[in-house]
């Protein structure tokens, strides 16, 4: 029923929190590296022009700068967050270096990873935010998804917020774009729904996608499949959609047993998640 997605979902920095590097070959998946930070890790993205250096964010409010080809701690700690940094991510376009983040402080805020600190901070949101995504087409625009139970849409260029979307009436856990169009966006929320947005017309969802029985915390959009997407949620299944078709739930995965935090597709391998 509703009430059931009601679970809670502030889980505090207990103790440290710990970067795991994995390579995948004929043994397997094994740990190439780990790196420790005395808070717990929240969010975590690849640099998009170095293949040895990632980004992570945390409780503490930091983001942290890692090398994988160096053994010692991170290359650079940025601490400007008043409260956790919940999510970080780095631009999907050609030609820029940007990242983003957002926090538990209500703020996102814009970093050059060569700069020491950050080039501007986005305010508007008046609950936490939980997911901070580039655009994949559009240069400087980003998405984020706050407690507040809204979906925003920035532009680094302009001050203040592009667009507002009063998408769920549940606090938004996660949002994606599509690859492969630079309207649309999904969001998966507490209330157990994903619901599809296109920018161009916000007064009602392109799609909504139901199954989940808890809280989504993680929603990804398939990079090979226009209308293909998975997302996890704290009921320990991965669900994959397709929500072109009249029966949109694909498969239910039920491996974990746990809550079910993270996920994303494989760029490389068209069926690994």
């Amino acid at each position: 029923g509703g009430t059931s997605c009601d679970v809670l979902f502030y889980f505090p920095g207990l103790g440290c929190g710990t970067l795991a590097v994995l390579e995948q070959n004929e043994a397997g998946i094994v740990l190439l590296r780990s790196f420790d930070w005395n808070d717990g890790l929240f969010d975590v993205t690849w640099s998009e022009n170095n293949e040895h250096v990632l980004i992570t964010s945390s409780g503490d409010g930091s983001l942290q700068i890692w090398d994988t080809a160096k053994t010692k701690g991170p290359l650079q700690v940025y601490k400007e967050h008043a409260q956790e940094a919940y999510s970080v991510d780095w631009s999907q376009t050609r030609g820029e270096q940007l990242v983003v983040s957002g926090s538990w402080d209500q703020t996102a805020k814009l970093w050059d990873p060569a700069v020491g600190k950050s080039l501007c901070t986005f305010k508007g949101h008046e609950g936490v935010i939980y997911s901070t995504i580039w655009s994949p087409h559009i240069p400087g625009c980003f998405a984020s998804a706050s407690g507040d139970q809204t979906l925003r849409v920035w532009d680094v260029k302009a001050p203040g917020v592009k667009l507002v979307i009063p998408a769920h009436q549940a606090e938004i856990l996660s949002c994606d774009w599509c690859k492969y169009d630079e309207n649309l966006l999904v969001t998966g929320a507490v209330d157990c729904s994903l619901k599809g947005w296109d920018l161009r017309n916000i007064r009602q969802p392109v799609f909504i996608l139901l199954g989940h029985t808890y809280a989504i915390r993680r929603v990804k959009f398939s990079p090979f499949h226009a209308t293909l997407l998975a997302s996890c949620s704290y009921d320990f299944t991965v669900r994959f959609w397709d929500f072109s078709k009249p029966n949109p739930l694909l498969e239910t995965v039920e491996h974990h047993t746990e809550f079910t935090c993270g996920l994303d597709l494989s760029l490389h391998n068209r069926g690994q998640v």
